[in-house]
């Protein structure tokens, strides 16, 4: 605190300066210094303040108010009437004792140093002053609030004072598995964890990528599928709507129709009944006018007969001849007494057949119309089922389809292939239980309650190809491609295969990095990288869909990879199981010169490897005996089999008889050699066919010495071949990278 010069501290409010402030004890910083106030502004104050009201007193029953103790502070030093005290307060802690910002002048103290919290007696004896003397006693109900509220509130008030310059917390370096929380390997508390399974972080990283990602496409194909099942759902629900409305227009046209049938049959039954009516009335007034008529009669002959009575005799006689001439013909006369009509009514019968025949048709359904199969789909099929799809006519009702099929085969035999039919609500079904790669006959009939629908027409569907075979014993690799062979798994050809590569070392990797589709024949020669190795499948494919994977094989691109040819071989040799051995043994050497072949050696004991349809550089390596008389190299195709290697222009070779203990090496092409002296004999041989500088070259191994080469112009592809004229056996070694000395040669 700031004062005139000799002026006492506790001094009255009275003569205290106008321009009284509160300042930082120590303006240099030191380490003993008594804050009486923390560089922290009245905020910091406040919430200390608050957060110590939150808590309960240390002492029972001594209730402590920092608020009074303020209250204290402020009539020591004669500031109540001080309304500028605020605001200085505020422009010291925003400009520093000395007018500049305070986060420029404060350094933090050391951890160990920032105890707010002394005691008295510590004070005394760290040698705390004022302005550098002693605390004056004044300052002793100051100190102690001031202990009270800082040392009380020293751990809370460390929650709000944060160090300019703090160390950052060094990142997590492993994942526990077992808790699922990333761990740093420095912690005290990893030796809970070194029992766990851990991985780097990265990895675990990378590992809960590929999980969320393999979720995220388990939920899309979740969604296709209830977008597919809703989608279904909705041409359901307007298809009963659609179904609803047509039998709601069926059931008012035939209630109509019944109507006016009905009048109908009222208007023809009245009429009838009218003219009936009219006839029987008729009948009666002609029988009632013809009585009358009669009638009528009866009464002027009585009346003449009468007048006749009093007439005199002779008149009366003359009238009563001629009286009873007309009686007699009036009672001759037969008077009709029968009724003509009677007035009852006949009961009518009413033929309501064909308003029966109406109301049992509101009822009764019409039988289907014939479905309409579908052509098959891609990818429809599988190697042991096919799904099948038809089509019906929207006005048609169908409680259930019958699907009949049968194999495809020739027509003189396909009437008897048994049939098989299946019951279905739905307008399709996924026939299983079939052969692989097999066309079949289906043809589906509608059913309702009237009765069953015609056939539809037949279709043909195909199933997917068997999965193909890969022959591992005929792959051929280099650094730059490999040729890969494989066997068709079913008796019919195919349309096409495809190869698939996934490379080897990520096996996490679960996707094709490439596809060579379309391939027409049963191998395939595929470009590759260098220096990997690849894990191969093939698929076959028709117009059924795709088959399963084959078996997996493995090609490596280090190097020339080849076996030896069996079809080849001549039949004194024996080639290992492997295919990188040849043997010749003493019991086949006495047997007689197998016949003349295109294919086997018969007179050369010798055998090919395969082909490596590649143009580059090849490198492969032969184990020899120094003792054992042999023959290594390369020849044409079509190098005759009946002569021995180098005999001829299609094949060139190295050469190497022993007797007692001198060595001969020959370099042999159409029976001609250069006269070349081998010193060292070696006992692994080097071969390198480069077809880019048309060389082949031999090469000691062991003490890395070239041999010779050839300077052959290859038109063709050409074989390693290998030759032993007498007991013994070579090793191939194979799929290798080229060594220095023959890189740099």
């Amino acid at each position: 605190m700031e004062a005139e010069a000799g002026e006492e501290p506790g001094r009255s409010r009275s003569t205290a300066p106008k321009d009284f402030h509160f300042y930082h004890m120590d303006l240099y910083d030191s380490e003993d210094r008594l804050q009486f106030f923390p560089e922290e502004n009245n905020r910091v104050r406040r919430e200390v303040t608050q957060a110590e009201l939150t808590n309960e007193p240390r002492g029972a029953g001594n209730s402590m108010h920092p608020q009074k103790d303020t209250d204290e502070l402020v009539h020591l030093y004669g500031l109540e009437d001080d309304h500028e005290l605020g605001e200085d307060l505020d422009d010291e802690h925003r400009l520093g004792p000395l007018g500049y910002p305070s986060h420029g002048m404060r350094r933090e103290p050391p951890r160990e140093q920032r105890d707010w919290g002394l005691s008295g007696e510590a004070a005394e004896a760290e040698g705390l002053d004022y302005g550098g003397q002693g605390l004056p006693d004044q300052c002793q109900d100051l100190r102690e609030a001031y202990r009270y509220t800082h040392g009380r509130a020293s751990e809370e008030y460390e929650c709000y004072v944060i160090p300019e310059e703090e160390d950052e917390e060094e990142p997590a370096d492993v994942f526990c598995v077992t808790c699922k929380t990333p761990v740093r390997t420095v912690e005290k508390d990893f030796d809970i964890h070194k029992e766990h399974e851990v991985a780097p972080i990265n990895k675990a990283l990378e590992s809960a990528k590929d999980e969320i990602q393999k979720n995220m496409c388990k939920l899309e194909q979740q969604i296709i599928e209830m977008e597919n099942f809703a989608s279904h759902l909705e041409e359901v629900f307007i298809t009963v709507e659609e179904n609803f409305g047509r039998q709601e227009q069926n059931f008012e046209s035939h209630y109509n129709e019944i109507l006016e049938t009905l009048a109908q049959k009222y208007e023809e039954k009245i009429q009838a009944l009218g003219e009936k009516k009219k006839e029987k009335l008729e009948a009666l007034y002609g029988q009632l006018v013809s009585c009358g008529e009669n009638l009528d009669a009866c009464r002027e002959l009585m009346e003449t007969i009468e007048e006749m009575c009093h007439e005199e005799k002779v008149e009366f006689l003359k009238d009563a001849v001629a009286m009873t001439d007309r009686l007699g013909r009036f009672l001759k006369t037969k008077t009709d007494v029968e009724l003509s009509a009677q007035p009852e009514f006949e009961d009518q019968t009413l033929d309501f057949s064909d308003v029966e025949q109406l109301m049992d048709s509101i009822n009764s359904i019409p039988v289907p119309s014939a479905p309409v199969i579908n052509p098959q789909a891609p990818n429809s099929a599988t190697g042991s089922s096919v799904r099948v799809c038809w089509s019906l006519y929207s006005d048609d009702t169908v409680e259930s389809y019958h699907l009949s099929y049968r194999p495809v085969q020739d027509s003189s035999s396909s009437k008897d292939q048994a049939e098989f039919t299946r019951t279905v609500k739905e307008t399709y079904c996924s026939v299983t239980n079939l052969e692989p790669n097999t066309q079949y006959e289906f043809w589906v009939i509608a059913q309702n309650r009237t009765g069953p629908s015609p056939s539809s027409e037949h279709a043909v569907y195909m199933t997917a190809p068997s999965p193909p075979t890969i022959k591992s014993e005929a792959l051929r690799s280099c650094e730059e491609a490999a040729l890969v062979c494989w066997a068709s798994g079913d008796l019919d050809p195919v349309d096409s295969y495809t190869v698939e590569l996934i490379q080897a070392e990520t096996p996490e990797s679960s996707g094709v990095t490439e596809s060579v589709v379309g391939i027409p024949t049963c191998e395939s020669l595929i470009q590759l990288q260098p220096g990997r190795s690849y894990t191969i499948y093939v698929r076959a494919l028709n117009v059924g869909g795709t088959s399963a994977r084959s078996e997996p094989a493995t090609v490596h691109t280090t190097g020339s990879y080849f076996q030896l040819n069996k079809d080849t071989c001549h039949p004194w040799l024996t080639i290992s199981e492997d295919g990188f051995t040849v043997v010749r043994s003493e019991k086949k050497g006495f047997r007689r010169e197998p016949p003349p072949s295109k294919t086997k050696f018969s007179r050369c004991v010798a055998v090919m490897g395969n082909l490596i349809p590649v143009r580059g550089r090849h490198y492969w390596e032969v184990e020899v005996d120094e003792r054992l008389d042999y023959t290594v190299g390369v020849a044409c195709d079509d190098v005759p089999k009946q002569e021995d290697l180098g005999a001829n222009c299609l094949s060139w070779c190295m050469r190497h008889t022993f007797a007692s203990t001198r060595h001969r090496y020959e370099f042999l092409h159409n029976k001609t050699t250069p006269d070349i002296r081998i010193t060292v004999a070696p006992k692994k041989i080097g071969v390198l066919l480069d077809y880019e500088n048309s060389r082949l070259s031999f090469f000691n191994v062991d003490i890395a010495q070239h041999l010779y080469t050839f300077s052959c112009q290859l038109h063709q592809f050409v074989h390693p071949c290998f030759s032993l004229e007498k007991t013994g056996r070579l090793k191939i070694c194979n799929g290798i990278s080229m060594p220095r000395h023959v890189t740099f040669f």
